[in-house]
Parts: structure tokens; sequence; C-alpha cells
């Protein structure tokens, strides 16, 4: 089997993550027309494209499995350094680039849960990068082999992966109490829910409508939307009196408590199941973020 030069794999993997040769180049130090050569030389190598020159980039099937291979060779010297530290404990220079552990979490459990879950590694030195998108999405960054793990809802293993279950987030209806007082006296229901907007997180995002079908038996449900890519930038408009939207109850506990939110449809609660998602590895640092996530998980999230 044919060996592959480590500086042209992460040359590909530079690529794919910064989203274009010129990016590239500035993260390795080298020139565009170097960054270029390196991905010939590899694709000569290996006898297929690699890249799919879009906008955005790709990578081609061939450089998934490639930049698959990429991650797994910095896994690996992740799981060495941590070994090595234990014979030299003093020396902790910093991480290069290359040696980013790259995991992909939904962006609510970033807010609520998830970055207490990673407190220690971080503080340890563990190098990593942090990928947010959609909960049912995240696992195409690991499909892809952008990432080593992912926090997703979905339960089907990907080949080459382990599944290990995470628990339920409620998610719950909510509004500024004064607003919900004014729009809404009597509460939301399935002849008032296209009376108001709902603040979602972005297009990918179906939680708003998922919640009021289920709430109220609806198989079909069209609603006035407004995006904002945020977690925690949700509730704030939905504070400001922007209008209502569907938030993980984590989230919005205290404010609920408090009085400056109010639960508009207190009936019904979505629970959504999240699953950790990662490479059947033999590896320190992947059995290390799986305890964290799911000790985490086990403390704040619904189990059973």
């Amino acid at each position: 089997m044919s060996t592959f030069d480590p500086d042209a794999l992460e040359c590909l993997a530079a690529i794919v993550e910064e989203g274009g040769f010129e990016r590239a180049a500035q993260r390795l130090s080298i020139t565009q027309s170097a960054v270029s050569q390196r991905l010939r030389a590899l694709e000569a190598q290996i006898g297929t494209v690699l890249i799919v020159r879009s906008r955005p980039l790709k990578p081609t099937m061939a450089g998934q499995l490639l930049l698959k291979h990429t991650k797994q060779l910095r896994l690996l010297r992740a799981d060495l350094e941590r070994d090595l530290k234990e014979f030299a404990p003093s020396s902790n220079g910093g991480a290069r680039e290359e040696e980013r552990i790259s995991i992909a979490i939904n962006a609510d459990s970033i807010a609520t849960w998830a970055l207490r879950a990673l407190d220690d590694l971080a503080r340890q030195g563990l190098p990593l990068e942090i990928i947010t998108d959609d909960q049912d999405f995240t696992q195409d960054w690991l499909r892809e082999g952008q990432v080593l793990g992912c926090v997703t809802t979905l339960q089907h293993a990907l080949r080459g992966c382990k599944v290990v279950p995470l628990g339920s987030m409620r998610y719950v209806a909510v509004a500024e109490a004064r607003y919900a007082q004014e729009r809404l006296p009597q509460g939301l229901g399935p002849h008032n829910f296209r009376d108001l907007p709902f603040i979602a997180f972005n297009r990918k995002d179906d939680m708003q409508s998922e919640f009021v079908g289920k709430a109220f038996g609806l198989k079909h449900v069209s609603l006035n939307q407004m995006f904002v890519p945020s977690s925690e930038g949700q509730v704030r408009a939905v504070k400001a009196g922007w209008g209502a939207s569907v938030v993980p109850e984590l989230l919005v506990r205290s404010a609920l408590d408090e009085g400056v939110l109010k639960n508009i449809a207190p009936s019904y609660a979505l629970p959504i199941e999240l699953f950790w998602h990662c490479w059947n590895l033999e590896s320190e640092v992947l059995d290390a973020l799986t305890r964290a996530l799911t000790q985490a998980a086990a403390g704040a999230l619904v189990q059973g």
C-alpha cells in the first residue's frame, strides 16, 4: 500500500477546512503555488481528483477518505502527546494547527451543557475545534471525515463508528411575558400560531414547526419565521419582543422562573434525543471525550 506525504495530507485538509487555496497557504505558511503543487502530487499518487473546485470547495469521495485518514493521524499524535506528558509534564508547547481535534456539536448543546463537559480537557491543553451545526446535520461532518465525533439526533451509526445515547433535551415554546399577555392571553393554540412570528435558528431549523405540529396534532404547519443563527441570540430576540420561539428548557429555565419569559404552551414539551457518534478506534483522546460528554449529559439531559 502506498504511503502518503504527511505534508500533502495536511495540505488537503487545510484546503477543505479553510475553504480555499489562499487561506490554506496562509495557514501552512507556504505559497499558494506550493499548495497547488502538493495537491496535484497527491492527486497524481491517488489517480483521481480530490477536490471539487466549486464554491465552496468540497472534497470528492476519495478526498473524504484521505481527509478522514489525516484526522486519524492527528488523533494518534494527540494520544502520543498525552502519553508523553506523563514523562515530561512541563513540556506544553502550543498546539500546531494540524493537531486540532475537531468535533461537531449542535448549537443548543453548546449553549447549555456541552462546553461545561469539555472544561477539564480544554484546561489540560487538548487542542479542540468545535464546529456547530443543526443537530440533524452534525453527522454530515463525521460522514465527510471532517470531524472525529459529533452530537446529533441521528441514532444510526455510520460505518466504522460507534454510538452512545446521551439523553433527551426538552424544548418549550416561550415569549416575552408582556408580549405573551397581549398577543396570546389564552396561550398558544392550533388556531392562533399563525398570528405571531417565530424565531428560528436558520433555514435548516424545523424545530418550531415540529413543536407546533406535535403539540396540536397538525400534519402540515406553515409558520411566519425570522432567523437568528445563535441559541442565545434566539432567546435575546424573544426577550426583546420579536416573537415566540421553541428553545431548550435548560436555556430559559431561569428566565421562566423570574417571569421574564412565559411558557406559552405549558401542557407540552418536545423531547429531542441526542447521541454521541465517534470513530470506533482505540484512543485515549476519544475515550476521554466520550466520558466527558456522557457524564455531563447524564446530569443535564432527561434520561430514560
